[in-house]
């Protein structure tokens, strides 16, 4: 387990390419998770769409509420995405709590 994070825990995130598009994803390591996109490995979808930035990271009980949570974001309008972003306490401060080691592209609000 790494330090700061529970063992177990999984996250549901947003991230904003550079086309502007929203990409929704679940992971156990937000920080690599986004490296991975920048790196063109985390999906076909952002390969082409980079560099990505977090701009929304939710703490997800298990891999099952991730997955839940993700399909339900997917499921949104862009208007309601954009919402929920906004309404977040804010990708920075998530990944704050989890104390990451190494930094990644986040918005700042």
């Amino acid at each position: 387990m790494r330090k700061g994070r529970p063992s177990g825990c999984c996250y549901c995130y947003i991230v904003e390419c550079a086309d502007g598009s929203f990409y929704t994803g679940w992971t156990t390591d937000p920080a690599e998770r986004i490296r991975a996109h920048n790196k063109g490995r985390g999906s076909r979808y952002t390969r082409s769409r980079r560099p990505v930035m977090l701009v929304m990271l939710e703490i997800q009980s298990d891999r099952s509420e991730a997955m839940k949570r993700e399909r339900a974001i997917k499921g949104m309008t862009r208007a309601r995405k954009q919402r929920l972003i906004d309404e977040s306490s804010g990708a920075a401060t998530a990944l704050r709590r989890i104390e990451l080691q190494h930094p990644i592209a986040v918005r700042r609000e």
